[in-house]
C-alpha cells in the first residue's frame, strides 16, 4: 500500500464495552438508581396515564429467596415495565406475608415453647423484619423496581386492623358460623390447616378387615327374609386403612341400592356386599356360600356391636346402619365404618341422622395423643397405637385380615408429616350459605368470578373452577399466637357471640390500628363490655394466614396503599400452587366482600426442574440459587432465562442452559454495540434523514423494525415473553447481523461522513436502536439502561420514562413491496449457497472475490432493473449482472418464485484488481493516477463529491 487510507474509513467507535461484566457493574447501576430514586421518578413522570395494577402476592417472610422467588419477581417486573412502555402508569407495591405458624415455629426453636404471648409476638415481629430486609436486598438486586421503601406488610397495624374489619363485614353479611366439623389437622402445627396447606405423599398403613358382631341375630334373620339364622353368631365386615379410628366408631355406612349377602363360612356368618363376596372370602382364606341376599335399604334397622365390645366395657355400645351414596365397591367389603370425628363424609352422615355435636366421640387430642379417658389406648400417640388396636381386635375375635397397604395420604405441606381429619370447634365461612341479603351463595359467586377472569395460560380456569366447585367450607380459625385475632367475645356458657359483635370488632380494630394485634392480647374485656365482661371471654383463635393475604385487596388496595392502587387489580401473577392458595383465598374473600373477583387476569407460572426434568432439591444436589447466578453471570442473565423459558410449564435450568442463555445475551449485546459503534458522530437533531427520503434498504430495515415492534408489543400484551426473546434474538441475528448490518458496512465505512448514503444508514440504525432498547428494557433492565446512556442525542435519564418508539414507519409494507423483498431475499439466499460452494472448493476466500450472474425471466429483470447497478452491494459481491434466462448451466442454482418467475444463479471468480480501501474487485482500480490502488468510487469518496447511492 503506497498510501494510507485508514483515516478515510469510518470505523465504528463506541465506549459501550464488548463484555457486559454484569456481576461487577450491575451493583453500581443499582446504586445510581437508588440515589436518583428511579422508581419515584417513573411514577411522577407517568402519573397522568391510565393505570395498570399488578397486585403482588406476598412471599412469606422466612428464609432467603430461592429460584422460585426470583422467577416470580422477575416475571412481575417484566410485566410492570412492559406496561410502562405501553403507555400506562404502573405502580408496583411489593408485599410480605408475615403472620403464621412458620415464624412462630422459628421463635419456638430459638427461645422455647413456654414464652408468654407478648414475647412471642415481639420476637416474631423482629424476626419477620429481619427476613424482609434480607429478601428485599435480593429482590432489588434482581433489578426489580417498586415501592421498596414502602412495601405492604400483613403485620403492619393498619393491615391487621383492616383484616378485623373485613372479618366484621363477613360476619355482618352472614357468611361466618361456628361449628364442630372434621378439619385437616396437623399435630406438629397444633392447628387446623387450609386446603392449600395439604399435599399428598405415599404412606404405608395397616389395612384391616374388621367384624362387628350381630347384636340381635333375630333382627338380622328377619332383615334377610329368614325365619332364623343357620348359625347363632355372625359379623358385618368393614375394611379400613385407619385402625386408629376404630375406637371412635359410632356407625356403619351401606349404600341403599347395593346388594348385600349373608354368607355362611367356617368363621361364622358374614355380611358383605354381594359383588365383593368372592374377593373377600379369597382374601380371608375362607370357603363359604351365600345364604340370602337383599338390597341395602332392607338393613336400615340393624345395629351391631363395636368390634372391641368383648374386651373392654368402655366399648359396650352399638353401631347403627346409616346409608351413604359415597360407599363404593372398588375395594373393601362394601360397608364403611363411620367415625364422625375423623371423616368429612362420616360426620355429614351422622349429623344427617340426628347425631348431636355433644354425642360425637373425639378421643384424639390436638397433639395426636388419645385422651386419658379412652379405654385401652389412652395416652398413646395414634400412629403408634395402630398395631396395639389391631392386637386388641384380634383378641376380641373381630379381626378377619390385616396387611401392609401403600397409598397416597394427606401430609402437612410445611412439616411433611401425615395429618388427619379431626372434629374441632372452628369458625367457618360457609360455601353454600345464603347471605343475609338473599344473594347467591359464596360458591356460586366465586364460580361466576372464575368465568369473569381471563387466565394465562387458559388451563388455569378449569383448575380453579374445580377447586372452588369441590371445596368444603373454609376453616377460618387457627390455634396459634402469631396471627390476627378473631376478635370475638364469646359467651362462657352458650358459646354465642356477643350481640354487639360488629360494633365491638370495630372498637378492637381501632386499637389494633394504633398498637398492632398486641392490643387485643392486652385488652381487658371490661373496657368494651362493661358489666357483660363476667359472662364473656375472648376468643383465642387467630385467622387463617390465607385470610391475611387473601384480604389484601381490601386492606392494601383499598387500605394502606389506596393512593397507589385500585380495586379490582388488573393482574395477579403467582406460581401454579396458588390456584389452591392466594388466587383461591383472594377470590373467596372478594366474592363475600364485593361480589366479584379482586383481579381481572390471573397469570400462572410453573416450577423449576433440572435439565432431566427432576425437581430441584438439596438431596439431589441439582439446585441452583439465584444469588449464585447473579454473582457469577449477572442478574440480566437470570432475567433473560426467565423471560425465554415457557413459564406455563415446568421451567428447566442447568449450567448448560445458562451457558446458552449467556450466548444469546452476547448476540443481543453485540448487535447493540455494533449499532452504537456506527452511530459515532451522529446527532439525530442534525443528521436524522426522514424515513421516506432514506435509501431503499434502510426503509426496508425500518419497516422490519416497525413490524417487529408490533409483534413485540402484542406479545407483551398477552404475556408471551418467550416469543419476544425468540423474535428479538432472530431479529438481531438474521435481519440485522446476517443481512442489514452486513450489507451496510460498506456504505458506513467507505462513504464520506456527511454523505446522504451514510447518514441514511445511521438514521435507520438510530431508529432501530431506539426501538430495540425499549423492547429489551423490561427483560434486560440493566443492559437496556446501559445502552440508553450510550445512545446519541438529548434523552431522558431512563428508557423507562419512554413508551414504544414512534419513529418507525412501514414504507415497505404493500403487497408489491413485500413480494419485491421476498424475491430479492430468495435470490440472495440462493446466491449465498452458490458462493459457499465456491468457498468450499477454495475458488474464492470471500464473496467480494466473485462476480454474480442472475439469469432471470424478462419480468424479473424488469422488476429489478432500476436497482440493478447497486444490487452488488446487497449481494456483497464485486459485480452483479442480469442476463437473459437460458437453459440452466451445470454450476447454476435454480430458483422459482412463489408468485411466478424464475432465476438461475451462477458465479465466477473475478479477475479484476482488488481495491485496497473497499476490497471490491473492480476493473477501474488504478484508473486514477494519484490513487493507483483504489477504485473510482473510492477516489470519489476520498477526495471527490462522493458516490451516489439510491437503493442499497
Amino acid at each position: 500500500m503506497t498510501q494510507d487510507y485508514k483515516s478515510t474509513i469510518n470505523l465504528p467507535q463506541t465506549s459501550f464495552p464488548m463484555r457486559g461484566d454484569l456481576p461487577k457493574r450491575e451493583p453500581g447501576w443499582l446504586a445510581e438508581w437508588e440515589k436518583a430514586n428511579r422508581y419515584a421518578q417513573i411514577q411522577a413522570r407517568t402519573a397522568g396515564r391510565p393505570m395498570f395494577l399488578l397486585h403482588d402476592g406476598p412471599p412469606y417472610a422466612n428464609g432467603t429467596i430461592h429460584l422460585g422467588h426470583a422467577i416470580n419477581k422477575i416475571l412481575k417486573d417484566v410485566v410492570v415495565k412492559s406496561k410502562l412502555l405501553a403507555g400506562y402508569h404502573a405502580p408496583y407495591v411489593p408485599g410480605w406475608d408475615c403472620h403464621g405458624m412458620p415464624i412462630e415455629i422459628q421463635i419456638e426453636k430459638q427461645f422455647g415453647k413456654s414464652l408468654p404471648t407478648s414475647e412471642v409476638m415481639s420476637k416474631a415481629r423482629a424476626y419477620a423484619n429481619e427476613q424482609i430486609a434480607k429478601q428485599k436486598g435480593d429482590f432489588k438486586r434482581l433489578g426489580v423496581l417498586g415501592e421498596w421503601d414502602r412495601p405492604y406488610l400483613t403485620m403492619a397495624p393498619q393491615n391487621e386492623a383492616g383484616e378485623i374489619r373485613a372479618l366484621a363485614e363477613l360476619l355482618r353479611k352472614g357468611y361466618i358460623y361456628r361449628g364442630l366439623k372434621p378439619v385437616n389437622w396437623c399435630f406438629d402445627c397444633g392447628s387446623a390447616l387450609a386446603e392449600a396447606e395439604v399435599e399428598y405423599e405415599d404412606k404405608v398403613d395397616i389395612a384391616i378387615d374388621v367384624g362387628f358382631a350381630f347384636d340381635d341375630p333375630a333382627a338380622v334373620a328377619k332383615a334377610f327374609g329368614l325365619e332364623k339364622l343357620p348359625k347363632p353368631n355372625g359379623q358385618i365386615v368393614i375394611w379400613t386403612t385407619t385402625p386408629w379410628t376404630i375406637p371412635a366408631n359410632q356407625a356403619l355406612n351401606l349404600h341403599p341400592e347395593f346388594g348385600y349377602s349373608l354368607v355362611d363360612t367356617p368363621r361364622g356368618l358374614l355380611i358383605l356386599a354381594t359383588e365383593r363376596v368372592e374377593e373377600c372370602l379369597k382374601t380371608y382364606g375362607l370357603e363359604g356360600h351365600i345364604v340370602a341376599s337383599v338390597e341395602g335399604h332392607e338393613l336400615g334397622d340393624l345395629k351391631f356391636r363395636h368390634p372391641l365390645y368383648a374386651v373392654d366395657p368402655g366399648y359396650a355400645r352399638l353401631s347403627p346402619i346409616y346409608f351413604g351414596d359415597y360407599v363404593t365397591l372398588d375395594t373393601g367389603t362394601g360397608i364403611v365404618h363411620s367415625a364422625p370425628a375423623y371423616g368429612v363424609e362420616d360426620f355429614q352422615s351422622c349429623k344427617a341422622y340426628g347425631m348431636k355435636d355433644a354425642e360425637i366421640l373425639n378421643p384424639v387430642m390436638g397433639n395426636g395423643v388419645y385422651a386419658s379417658w379412652l379405654p385401652l389406648f389412652g395416652g398413646m400417640f395414634l400412629w403408634k397405637a395402630n398395631p396395639k388396636i389391631v392386637e386388641a381386635l384380634e383378641q376380641a375375635g373381630s379381626l378377619l385380615h390385616q396387611n401392609r397397604y401403600a397409598h397416597s395420604y394427606m401430609h402437612c405441606w410445611r412439616h411433611k408429616t401425615p395429618i388427619i381429619y379431626r372434629a374441632t370447634s372452628q369458625w367457618f365461612a360457609g360455601m353454600d350459605i345464603s347471605p343475609k341479603d338473599g344473594s347467591k351463595t359464596l360458591r356460586e359467586t366465586a364460580l361466576d368470578g372464575v368465568e369473569a377472569t381471563q387466565f394465562f395460560p387458559a388451563w388455569g380456569k378449569q383448575r380453579l373452577h374445580n377447586m372452588i366447585a369441590d371445596r368444603p367450607d373454609w376453616t377460618l380459625s387457627r390455634q396459634r399466637q402469631w396471627g390476627v385475632p378473631m376478635a370475638f367475645f364469646v359467651h362462657r356458657e352458650s358459646g354465642e357471640l356477643h350481640p354487639r359483635t360488629p360494633e365491638l370488632l370495630e372498637e378492637v380494630a381501632k386499637r389494633v390500628e394504633q398498637h398492632g394485634i398486641e392490643a387485643w392480647q392486652s385488652l381487658d374485656p371490661a373496657e368494651l363490655l362493661g358489666t357483660d365482661a363476667e359472662h364473656y371471654e375472648k376468643n383465642r383463635d387467630t385467622l387463617d394466614v390465607w385470610f391475611d393475604s387473601g384480604t389484601t385487596h381490601w386492606h392494601v388496595l383499598r387500605g394502606s396503599h389506596a393512593d397507589v392502587s385500585r380495586f379490582p387489580a388488573d393482574l395477579y401473577l403467582e406460581g401454579s400452587d396458588q390456584h389452591r392458595g392466594w388466587f383461591h383465598s383472594s377470590l373467596l374473600t372478594a366474592a363475600m366482600l364485593d361480589g366479584k373477583p379482586p383481579y381481572k387476569q390471573l397469570l400462572t407460572h410453573g416450577f423449576t426442574v433440572d435439565a432431566q426434568g427432576r425437581k430441584m432439591s438439596k438431596s439431589l444436589g441439582n439446585g441452583i440459587e439465584p444469588q449464585d447466578i447473579m454473582n457469577r453471570m449477572g442478574a440480566d442473565i437470570l432475567r433473560l432465562w426467565v423471560a425465554s423459558t415457557d413459564y406455563r410449564y415446568e421451567m428447566s435450568l442447568s449450567e448448560e442452559i445458562l451457558k446458552r442463555v449467556s450466548d444469546m445475551y452476547r448476540r443481543i449485546r453485540n448487535t447493540a454495540r455494533f449499532l452504537l459503534g456506527n452511530l459515532d458522530g451522529f446527532d439525530p437533531a442534525r443528521h436524522l434523514v426522514p424515513v421516506e427520503q432514506s435509501l431503499l434498504l434502510d426503509q426496508w430495515a425500518i419497516s422490519q423494525a416497525y413490524e417487529m415492534q408490533q409483534t413485540v408489543a402484542a406479545a407483551y400484551e398477552r404475556y408471551d415473553f418467550p416469543e419476544i426473546v425468540q423474535r428479538v434474538q432472530n431479529f438481531c441475528t438474521n435481519e440485522m447481523g446476517a443481512l442489514y448490518l452486513d450489507i451496510t458496512k460498506d456504505r458506513l465505512y467507505t462513504m464520506p461522513t456527511e454523505s446522504v448514503g451514510r447518514r441514511s444508514a445511521q438514521s435507520a440504525m438510530y431508529r432501530i436502536l431506539e426501538a430495540l432498547v425499549r423492547w429489551l428494557a423490561p427483560i434486560l433492565s440493566f443492559t437496556a439502561e446501559e445502552i440508553w446512556q450510550h445512545m446519541p442525542g438529548q434523552r431522558s435519564e431512563s428508557v423507562l420514562f419512554e413508551t414504544w418508539y414512534d419513529g418507525l414507519a412501514n414504507t415497505q409494507g404493500s403487497p408489491e413491496q413485500r413480494r419485491y423483498w421476498a424475491d430479492l431475499l430468495a435470490m440472495r439466499d440462493t446466491a449465498s449457497r452458490v458462493l459457499e460452494e465456491m468457498r468450499k472448493a477454495e475458488k474464492i476466500g470471500a464473496a467480494l472475490e466473485a462476480k454474480l450472474v442472475l439469469h432471470a425471466d424478462p419480468a424479473t429483470t424488469e422488476r429489478y432493473a432500476s436497482t440493478a447497478d447497486e444490487l452488488r452491494f446487497f449481494f456483497i459481491t464485486s459485480e452483479l449482472i442480469f442476463a437473459p434466462l437460458q437453459p440452466r448451466p451445470a454450476d447454476a442454482a435454480a430458483l422459482q418464485f412463489e408468485g411466478g418467475g424464475e432465476v438461475h444463479v451462477s458465479a465466477s471468480v473475478s479477475d479484476a484488481a482488488k481495491c485496497i480501501r473497499c476490497w471490491h474487485r473492480r476493473e477501474d482500480v488504478g484508473s486514477h493516477p494519484e490513487h493507483p490502488e483504489i477504485c473510482e468510487r473510492c477516489v470519489s469518496n476520498v477526495e471527490g463529491p462522493g458516490e451516489h447511492r439510491q437503493w442499497f
